[in-house]
């Protein structure tokens, strides 16, 4: 450590010590400028207002003017702009409003459009007019498409029309859904049962087989996603198990309101065979809602009432 300086001899102030004013010493907090306080004010706006505009582009129940909706059902780019359209399109018919006419070639036409999400809800839409006879044969098509959501909501619709065509489709509602790997593989991740998961959501990841990579255009792992929302009800596999194509990997248990439509459905056009599907939803069960309990006790007698005055 260096020697601190010697005194001068002549007495006079070093060159290096401070020299004092008079004028009182500045604070030692700057004050912040406009430009920074305009920065934060700017990105604290910016944090509140980011989410609401997410939420306001992608809420179905903002009103669009028709030309908006017209743009939004040609939109291949955003298919939640179709859907949009869709619901406000499904909102007017429910109001028998009949500025909704000059769209319905439009949504005969997205019965086959290729994101399920779209198909199903135009499924659910055209249930909203049922004086349109397009509408009615559109809905029959659409009980074969791949989707079980798109054929279960096509069922539905049917109903308002008075067809019973899609009960067997609206019976599949009730039941499990069965998450089935179409390739063999080991099993890097599944979720646990007992969650709860939305429509789309993971089931479980695999990790390709390598000598069926070729087949599968050189993809080495797939993911495996419940076809409905609901709770995991059984897993058939664990992380580092090994699969074969067409094996079982999981049940889903439909979410309460799949279930509630179903059994209203069902209270109008159910038969006696549909029975043994509508008893499990009888049961005082934590999982089991009060007003889906109550409506499969209509259901059943209803079921009853109607084979009854039958005989």
């Amino acid at each position: 450590m260096a020697n601190p300086p010697s005194s001068p001899e002549n007495g006079d102030q070093p060159e290096f010590a401070p020299e004092y004013s008079s004028a009182p010493s500045s604070s030692p907090h700057h004050k912040m400028s406009p430009r920074n306080r305009a920065l934060i004010f700017v990105t604290a706006w910016l944090i509140v207002l980011m989410p609401f505009l997410f939420w306001w582009n992608t809420w179905f129940g903002r009103r669009l003017p028709d030309r908006q909706i017209s743009e939004y059902l040609q939109d291949e780019k955003h298919p939640r702009h179709i859907q949009h359209a869709l619901v406000q399109l499904g909102e007017r018919m429910a109001r028998h409003d009949p500025s909704a006419t000059r769209w319905y070639p439009d949504l005969i036409g997205l019965a086959a459009h290729p994101v399920e999400e779209v198909r199903n809800t135009d499924a659910w839409v055209m249930g909203q007019d049922t004086a349109d006879p397009a509408f009615h044969e559109t809905l029959l098509t659409m009980l074969q498409d791949p989707s079980l959501m798109v054929r279960g909501n096509a069922a539905l619709s049917l109903v308002r029309f008075g067809d019973a065509s899609g009960r067997a489709q609206i019976v599949a509602l009730l039941l499990p859904a069965r998450i089935v790997t179409l390739t063999a593989g080991r099993v890097t991740d599944t979720d646990k049962v007992g969650t709860s998961i939305h429509q789309g959501g993971l089931i479980a990841k695999l990790q390709i087989d390598p000598s069926k990579v070729a087949s599968q255009s050189g993809q080495q792992s797939t993911e495996l996603r419940s076809p409905i929302s609901g709770r995991i009800r059984t897993l058939s596999v664990a992380p580092g198990s090994t699969v074969t194509a067409g094996a079982e990997v999981a049940t889903v248990d439909p979410d309460d309101e799949q279930v509630w439509e179903a059994l209203r459905a069902l209270y109008l056009i159910g038969q006696p065979d549909d029975l043994p599907a509508i008893r499990p939803y009888e049961r005082e069960l934590p999982e089991i809602s009060s007003r889906v309990r109550q409506q499969a006790l209509l259901t059943e007698k209803s079921i009853h009432d109607r084979a009854s005055a039958l005989q």
